[in-house]
């Protein structure tokens, strides 16, 4: 069990939970953005992250989103279909007092079907191969979920160019191992 537990463990980088390690649900083909491409992208975003409302769509382990609450995000929402992954991270925000961070369980494609926020940044890390990732991008700039100048991240199995709407820009982006992650730029 220890040695489980070991194994479903992230780190967070930077910010007031610095160093802290946080437990994800061992759900089969859970894979947290690994330290290195989150420290790559959290340096790209520099002090965007500070004052932000951020939607981590597919939020899995949270790591992108909780990452993004450490470094003094307004608001974050959490959105993950498993139930197993949201009790894991509803028990991760209670431990961690983040009271500017909210769970949603929900598809994330019917999720943006709903009521739309704008928001200023957008981590999406949709489940390979699952042709889930050109939808989402799609109803986040047709259904007004984005502030006029948002970022959106993107990472996908390597190799996958995001289709990306007329308006968006690749800002960043690099690959590693088999990921490919981008840093897109939404112009109003």
């Amino acid at each position: 069990m220890r040695a489980n537990q070991q194994r479903n463990q992230l780190r967070i980088i930077a910010g007031v939970w610095r160093g802290r390690k946080l437990v994800f649900a061992p759900v089969a083909g859970l894979r947290p953005t690994p330290d290195r491409v989150r420290e790559t992208l959290f340096n790209w975003l520099g002090s965007h992250v500070h004052g932000a409302r951020c939607l981590d769509l597919f939020a899995g382990s949270g790591a992108l989103g909780l990452e993004a609450a450490s470094r003094g995000a307004a608001a974050v929402v959490l959105v993950d279909a498993d139930p197993r992954v949201v009790r894991t991270l509803e028990e991760q925000v209670r431990l961690l007092d983040a009271r500017q961070v909210r769970v949603v369980q929900a598809a994330s494609e019917r999720y943006l079907q709903g009521p739309a926020e704008p928001y200023d940044i957008v981590f999406l890390d949709p489940p390979y191969r699952q042709g889930l990732l050109a939808q989402c991008l799609l109803q986040l700039e047709q259904r007004g979920w984005l502030a006029p100048d948002a970022w959106v991240y993107v990472e996908a199995e390597r190799g996958l160019e995001p289709p990306l709407p007329a308006n968006w820009k690749i800002h960043r982006g690099k690959t590693t191992g088999q990921v490919g992650y981008h840093l897109v730029r939404r112009s109003a």
